[in-house]
């Protein structure tokens, strides 16, 4: 149930995202407003919750569970209470130092009640529709008894090649990061959007083809659990991306106080838990089309 929570919360953030730099190229978001693109991303995720109960209800399905309730609310609740919670969390310290950037309490008021009442009932309505649809079926008999897999040669060990495979994704975003972090926390405007969506195509071809040649490895060493390494595989790019902000935080910027350093760190695991679900799903749903195809082959065969 967990993996299917996190592949929809990964389609809501990666609709979100598509979305949003659609409309920042074709110049409906200007750059030198910041609070318009906060406010966009925000609502585009909250209306983006259907397609969240969608694709968790679908895969939850493919893998044979059977709570679909329990599965949606997991999606509803888990990954954007979390994120509300960290926010919330960190707007206090704002509170109590009276900080202009704090967000007033009506306005966290206003973004619980469009958790509440907008996008946990769309999530449940994309569960409906899933429901409504046959369910994905495997091109292959799959045998009811799982295979024993054999030892593993020492560069397929789970971590190691999770790792590994997370320096590509972030490598493709290296780059953009820096002018990203620099609009963020140093003030400055930024007018590449262009350039900025260009980037992220490239990290969505490298997030599916790392995530396909793992899985292929993993599979030609018969080892069939690999929903998991093709997920993790791209979504361990967000922990070299916490690393960078390391960098930034100690190299870029002259932050003093204990308070200061938390908001920052704090908004920085926000931004790198959003990473972590759009990569991941990338990674997931490439790695599926992939395994789908070799064996629909097999059969045809």
């Amino acid at each position: 149930m967990f993996f299917s929570v996190l592949i929809g919360s990964g389609a809501q953030v990666l609709s979100m995202s598509v979305v949003t730099m659609v409309f920042a190229v074709l110049g409906f978001l200007s750059p030198a407003n910041q609070g318009t693109i906060l406010t966009a991303v925000l609502v585009l995720y909250v209306w983006m919750g259907v397609l969240a109960g969608y694709s968790s209800t679908r895969i939850y399905q493919y893998l044979g569970g059977e709570r679909m309730t329990r599965n949606t609310l997991f999606t509803a609740f888990f990954f954007p209470g979390t994120v509300f919670g960290i926010a919330f969390f960190l707007n206090f310290f704002l509170w109590y130092y009276k900080s202009s950037g704090a967000f007033p309490f009506l306005t966290m008021l206003a973004i619980f009640a469009l958790w509440i009442f907008i996008s946990i009932p769309l999530t449940f309505v994309g569960s409906r529709f899933a429901l409504r649809r046959e369910p994905i079926k495997v091109p292959v008999t799959v045998n009811q008894i799982p295979r024993q897999i054999p030892a593993q040669p020492w560069y397929m060990n789970s971590v190691l090649s999770i790792f590994m495979g997370g320096i590509l994704p972030f490598g493709a975003v290296f780059i953009e990061l820096f002018f990203i972090m620099s609009s963020i926390w140093l003030h400055r405007y930024y007018y590449l959007f262009g350039f900025l969506f260009i980037v992220f195509l490239i990290l969505v071809i490298t997030c599916a083809e790392i995530s396909i040649v793992m899985v292929y490895f993993q599979l030609v060493a018969e080892d069939w659990r690999w929903w998991w390494r093709a997920y993790l595989t791209s979504g361990a790019s967000a922990l070299y991306m916490f690393g960078y902000a390391i960098f930034y935080y100690v190299n870029s910027l002259d932050i003093d106080g204990f308070v200061p350093s938390l908001l920052y760190f704090g908004y920085c695991a926000i931004i790198c838990c959003f990473f972590f679900v759009l990569t991941g799903a990338l990674g997931f749903y490439s790695s599926h089309w992939f395994v789908r195809k070799i064996y629909s082959a097999i059969r045809q065969d």
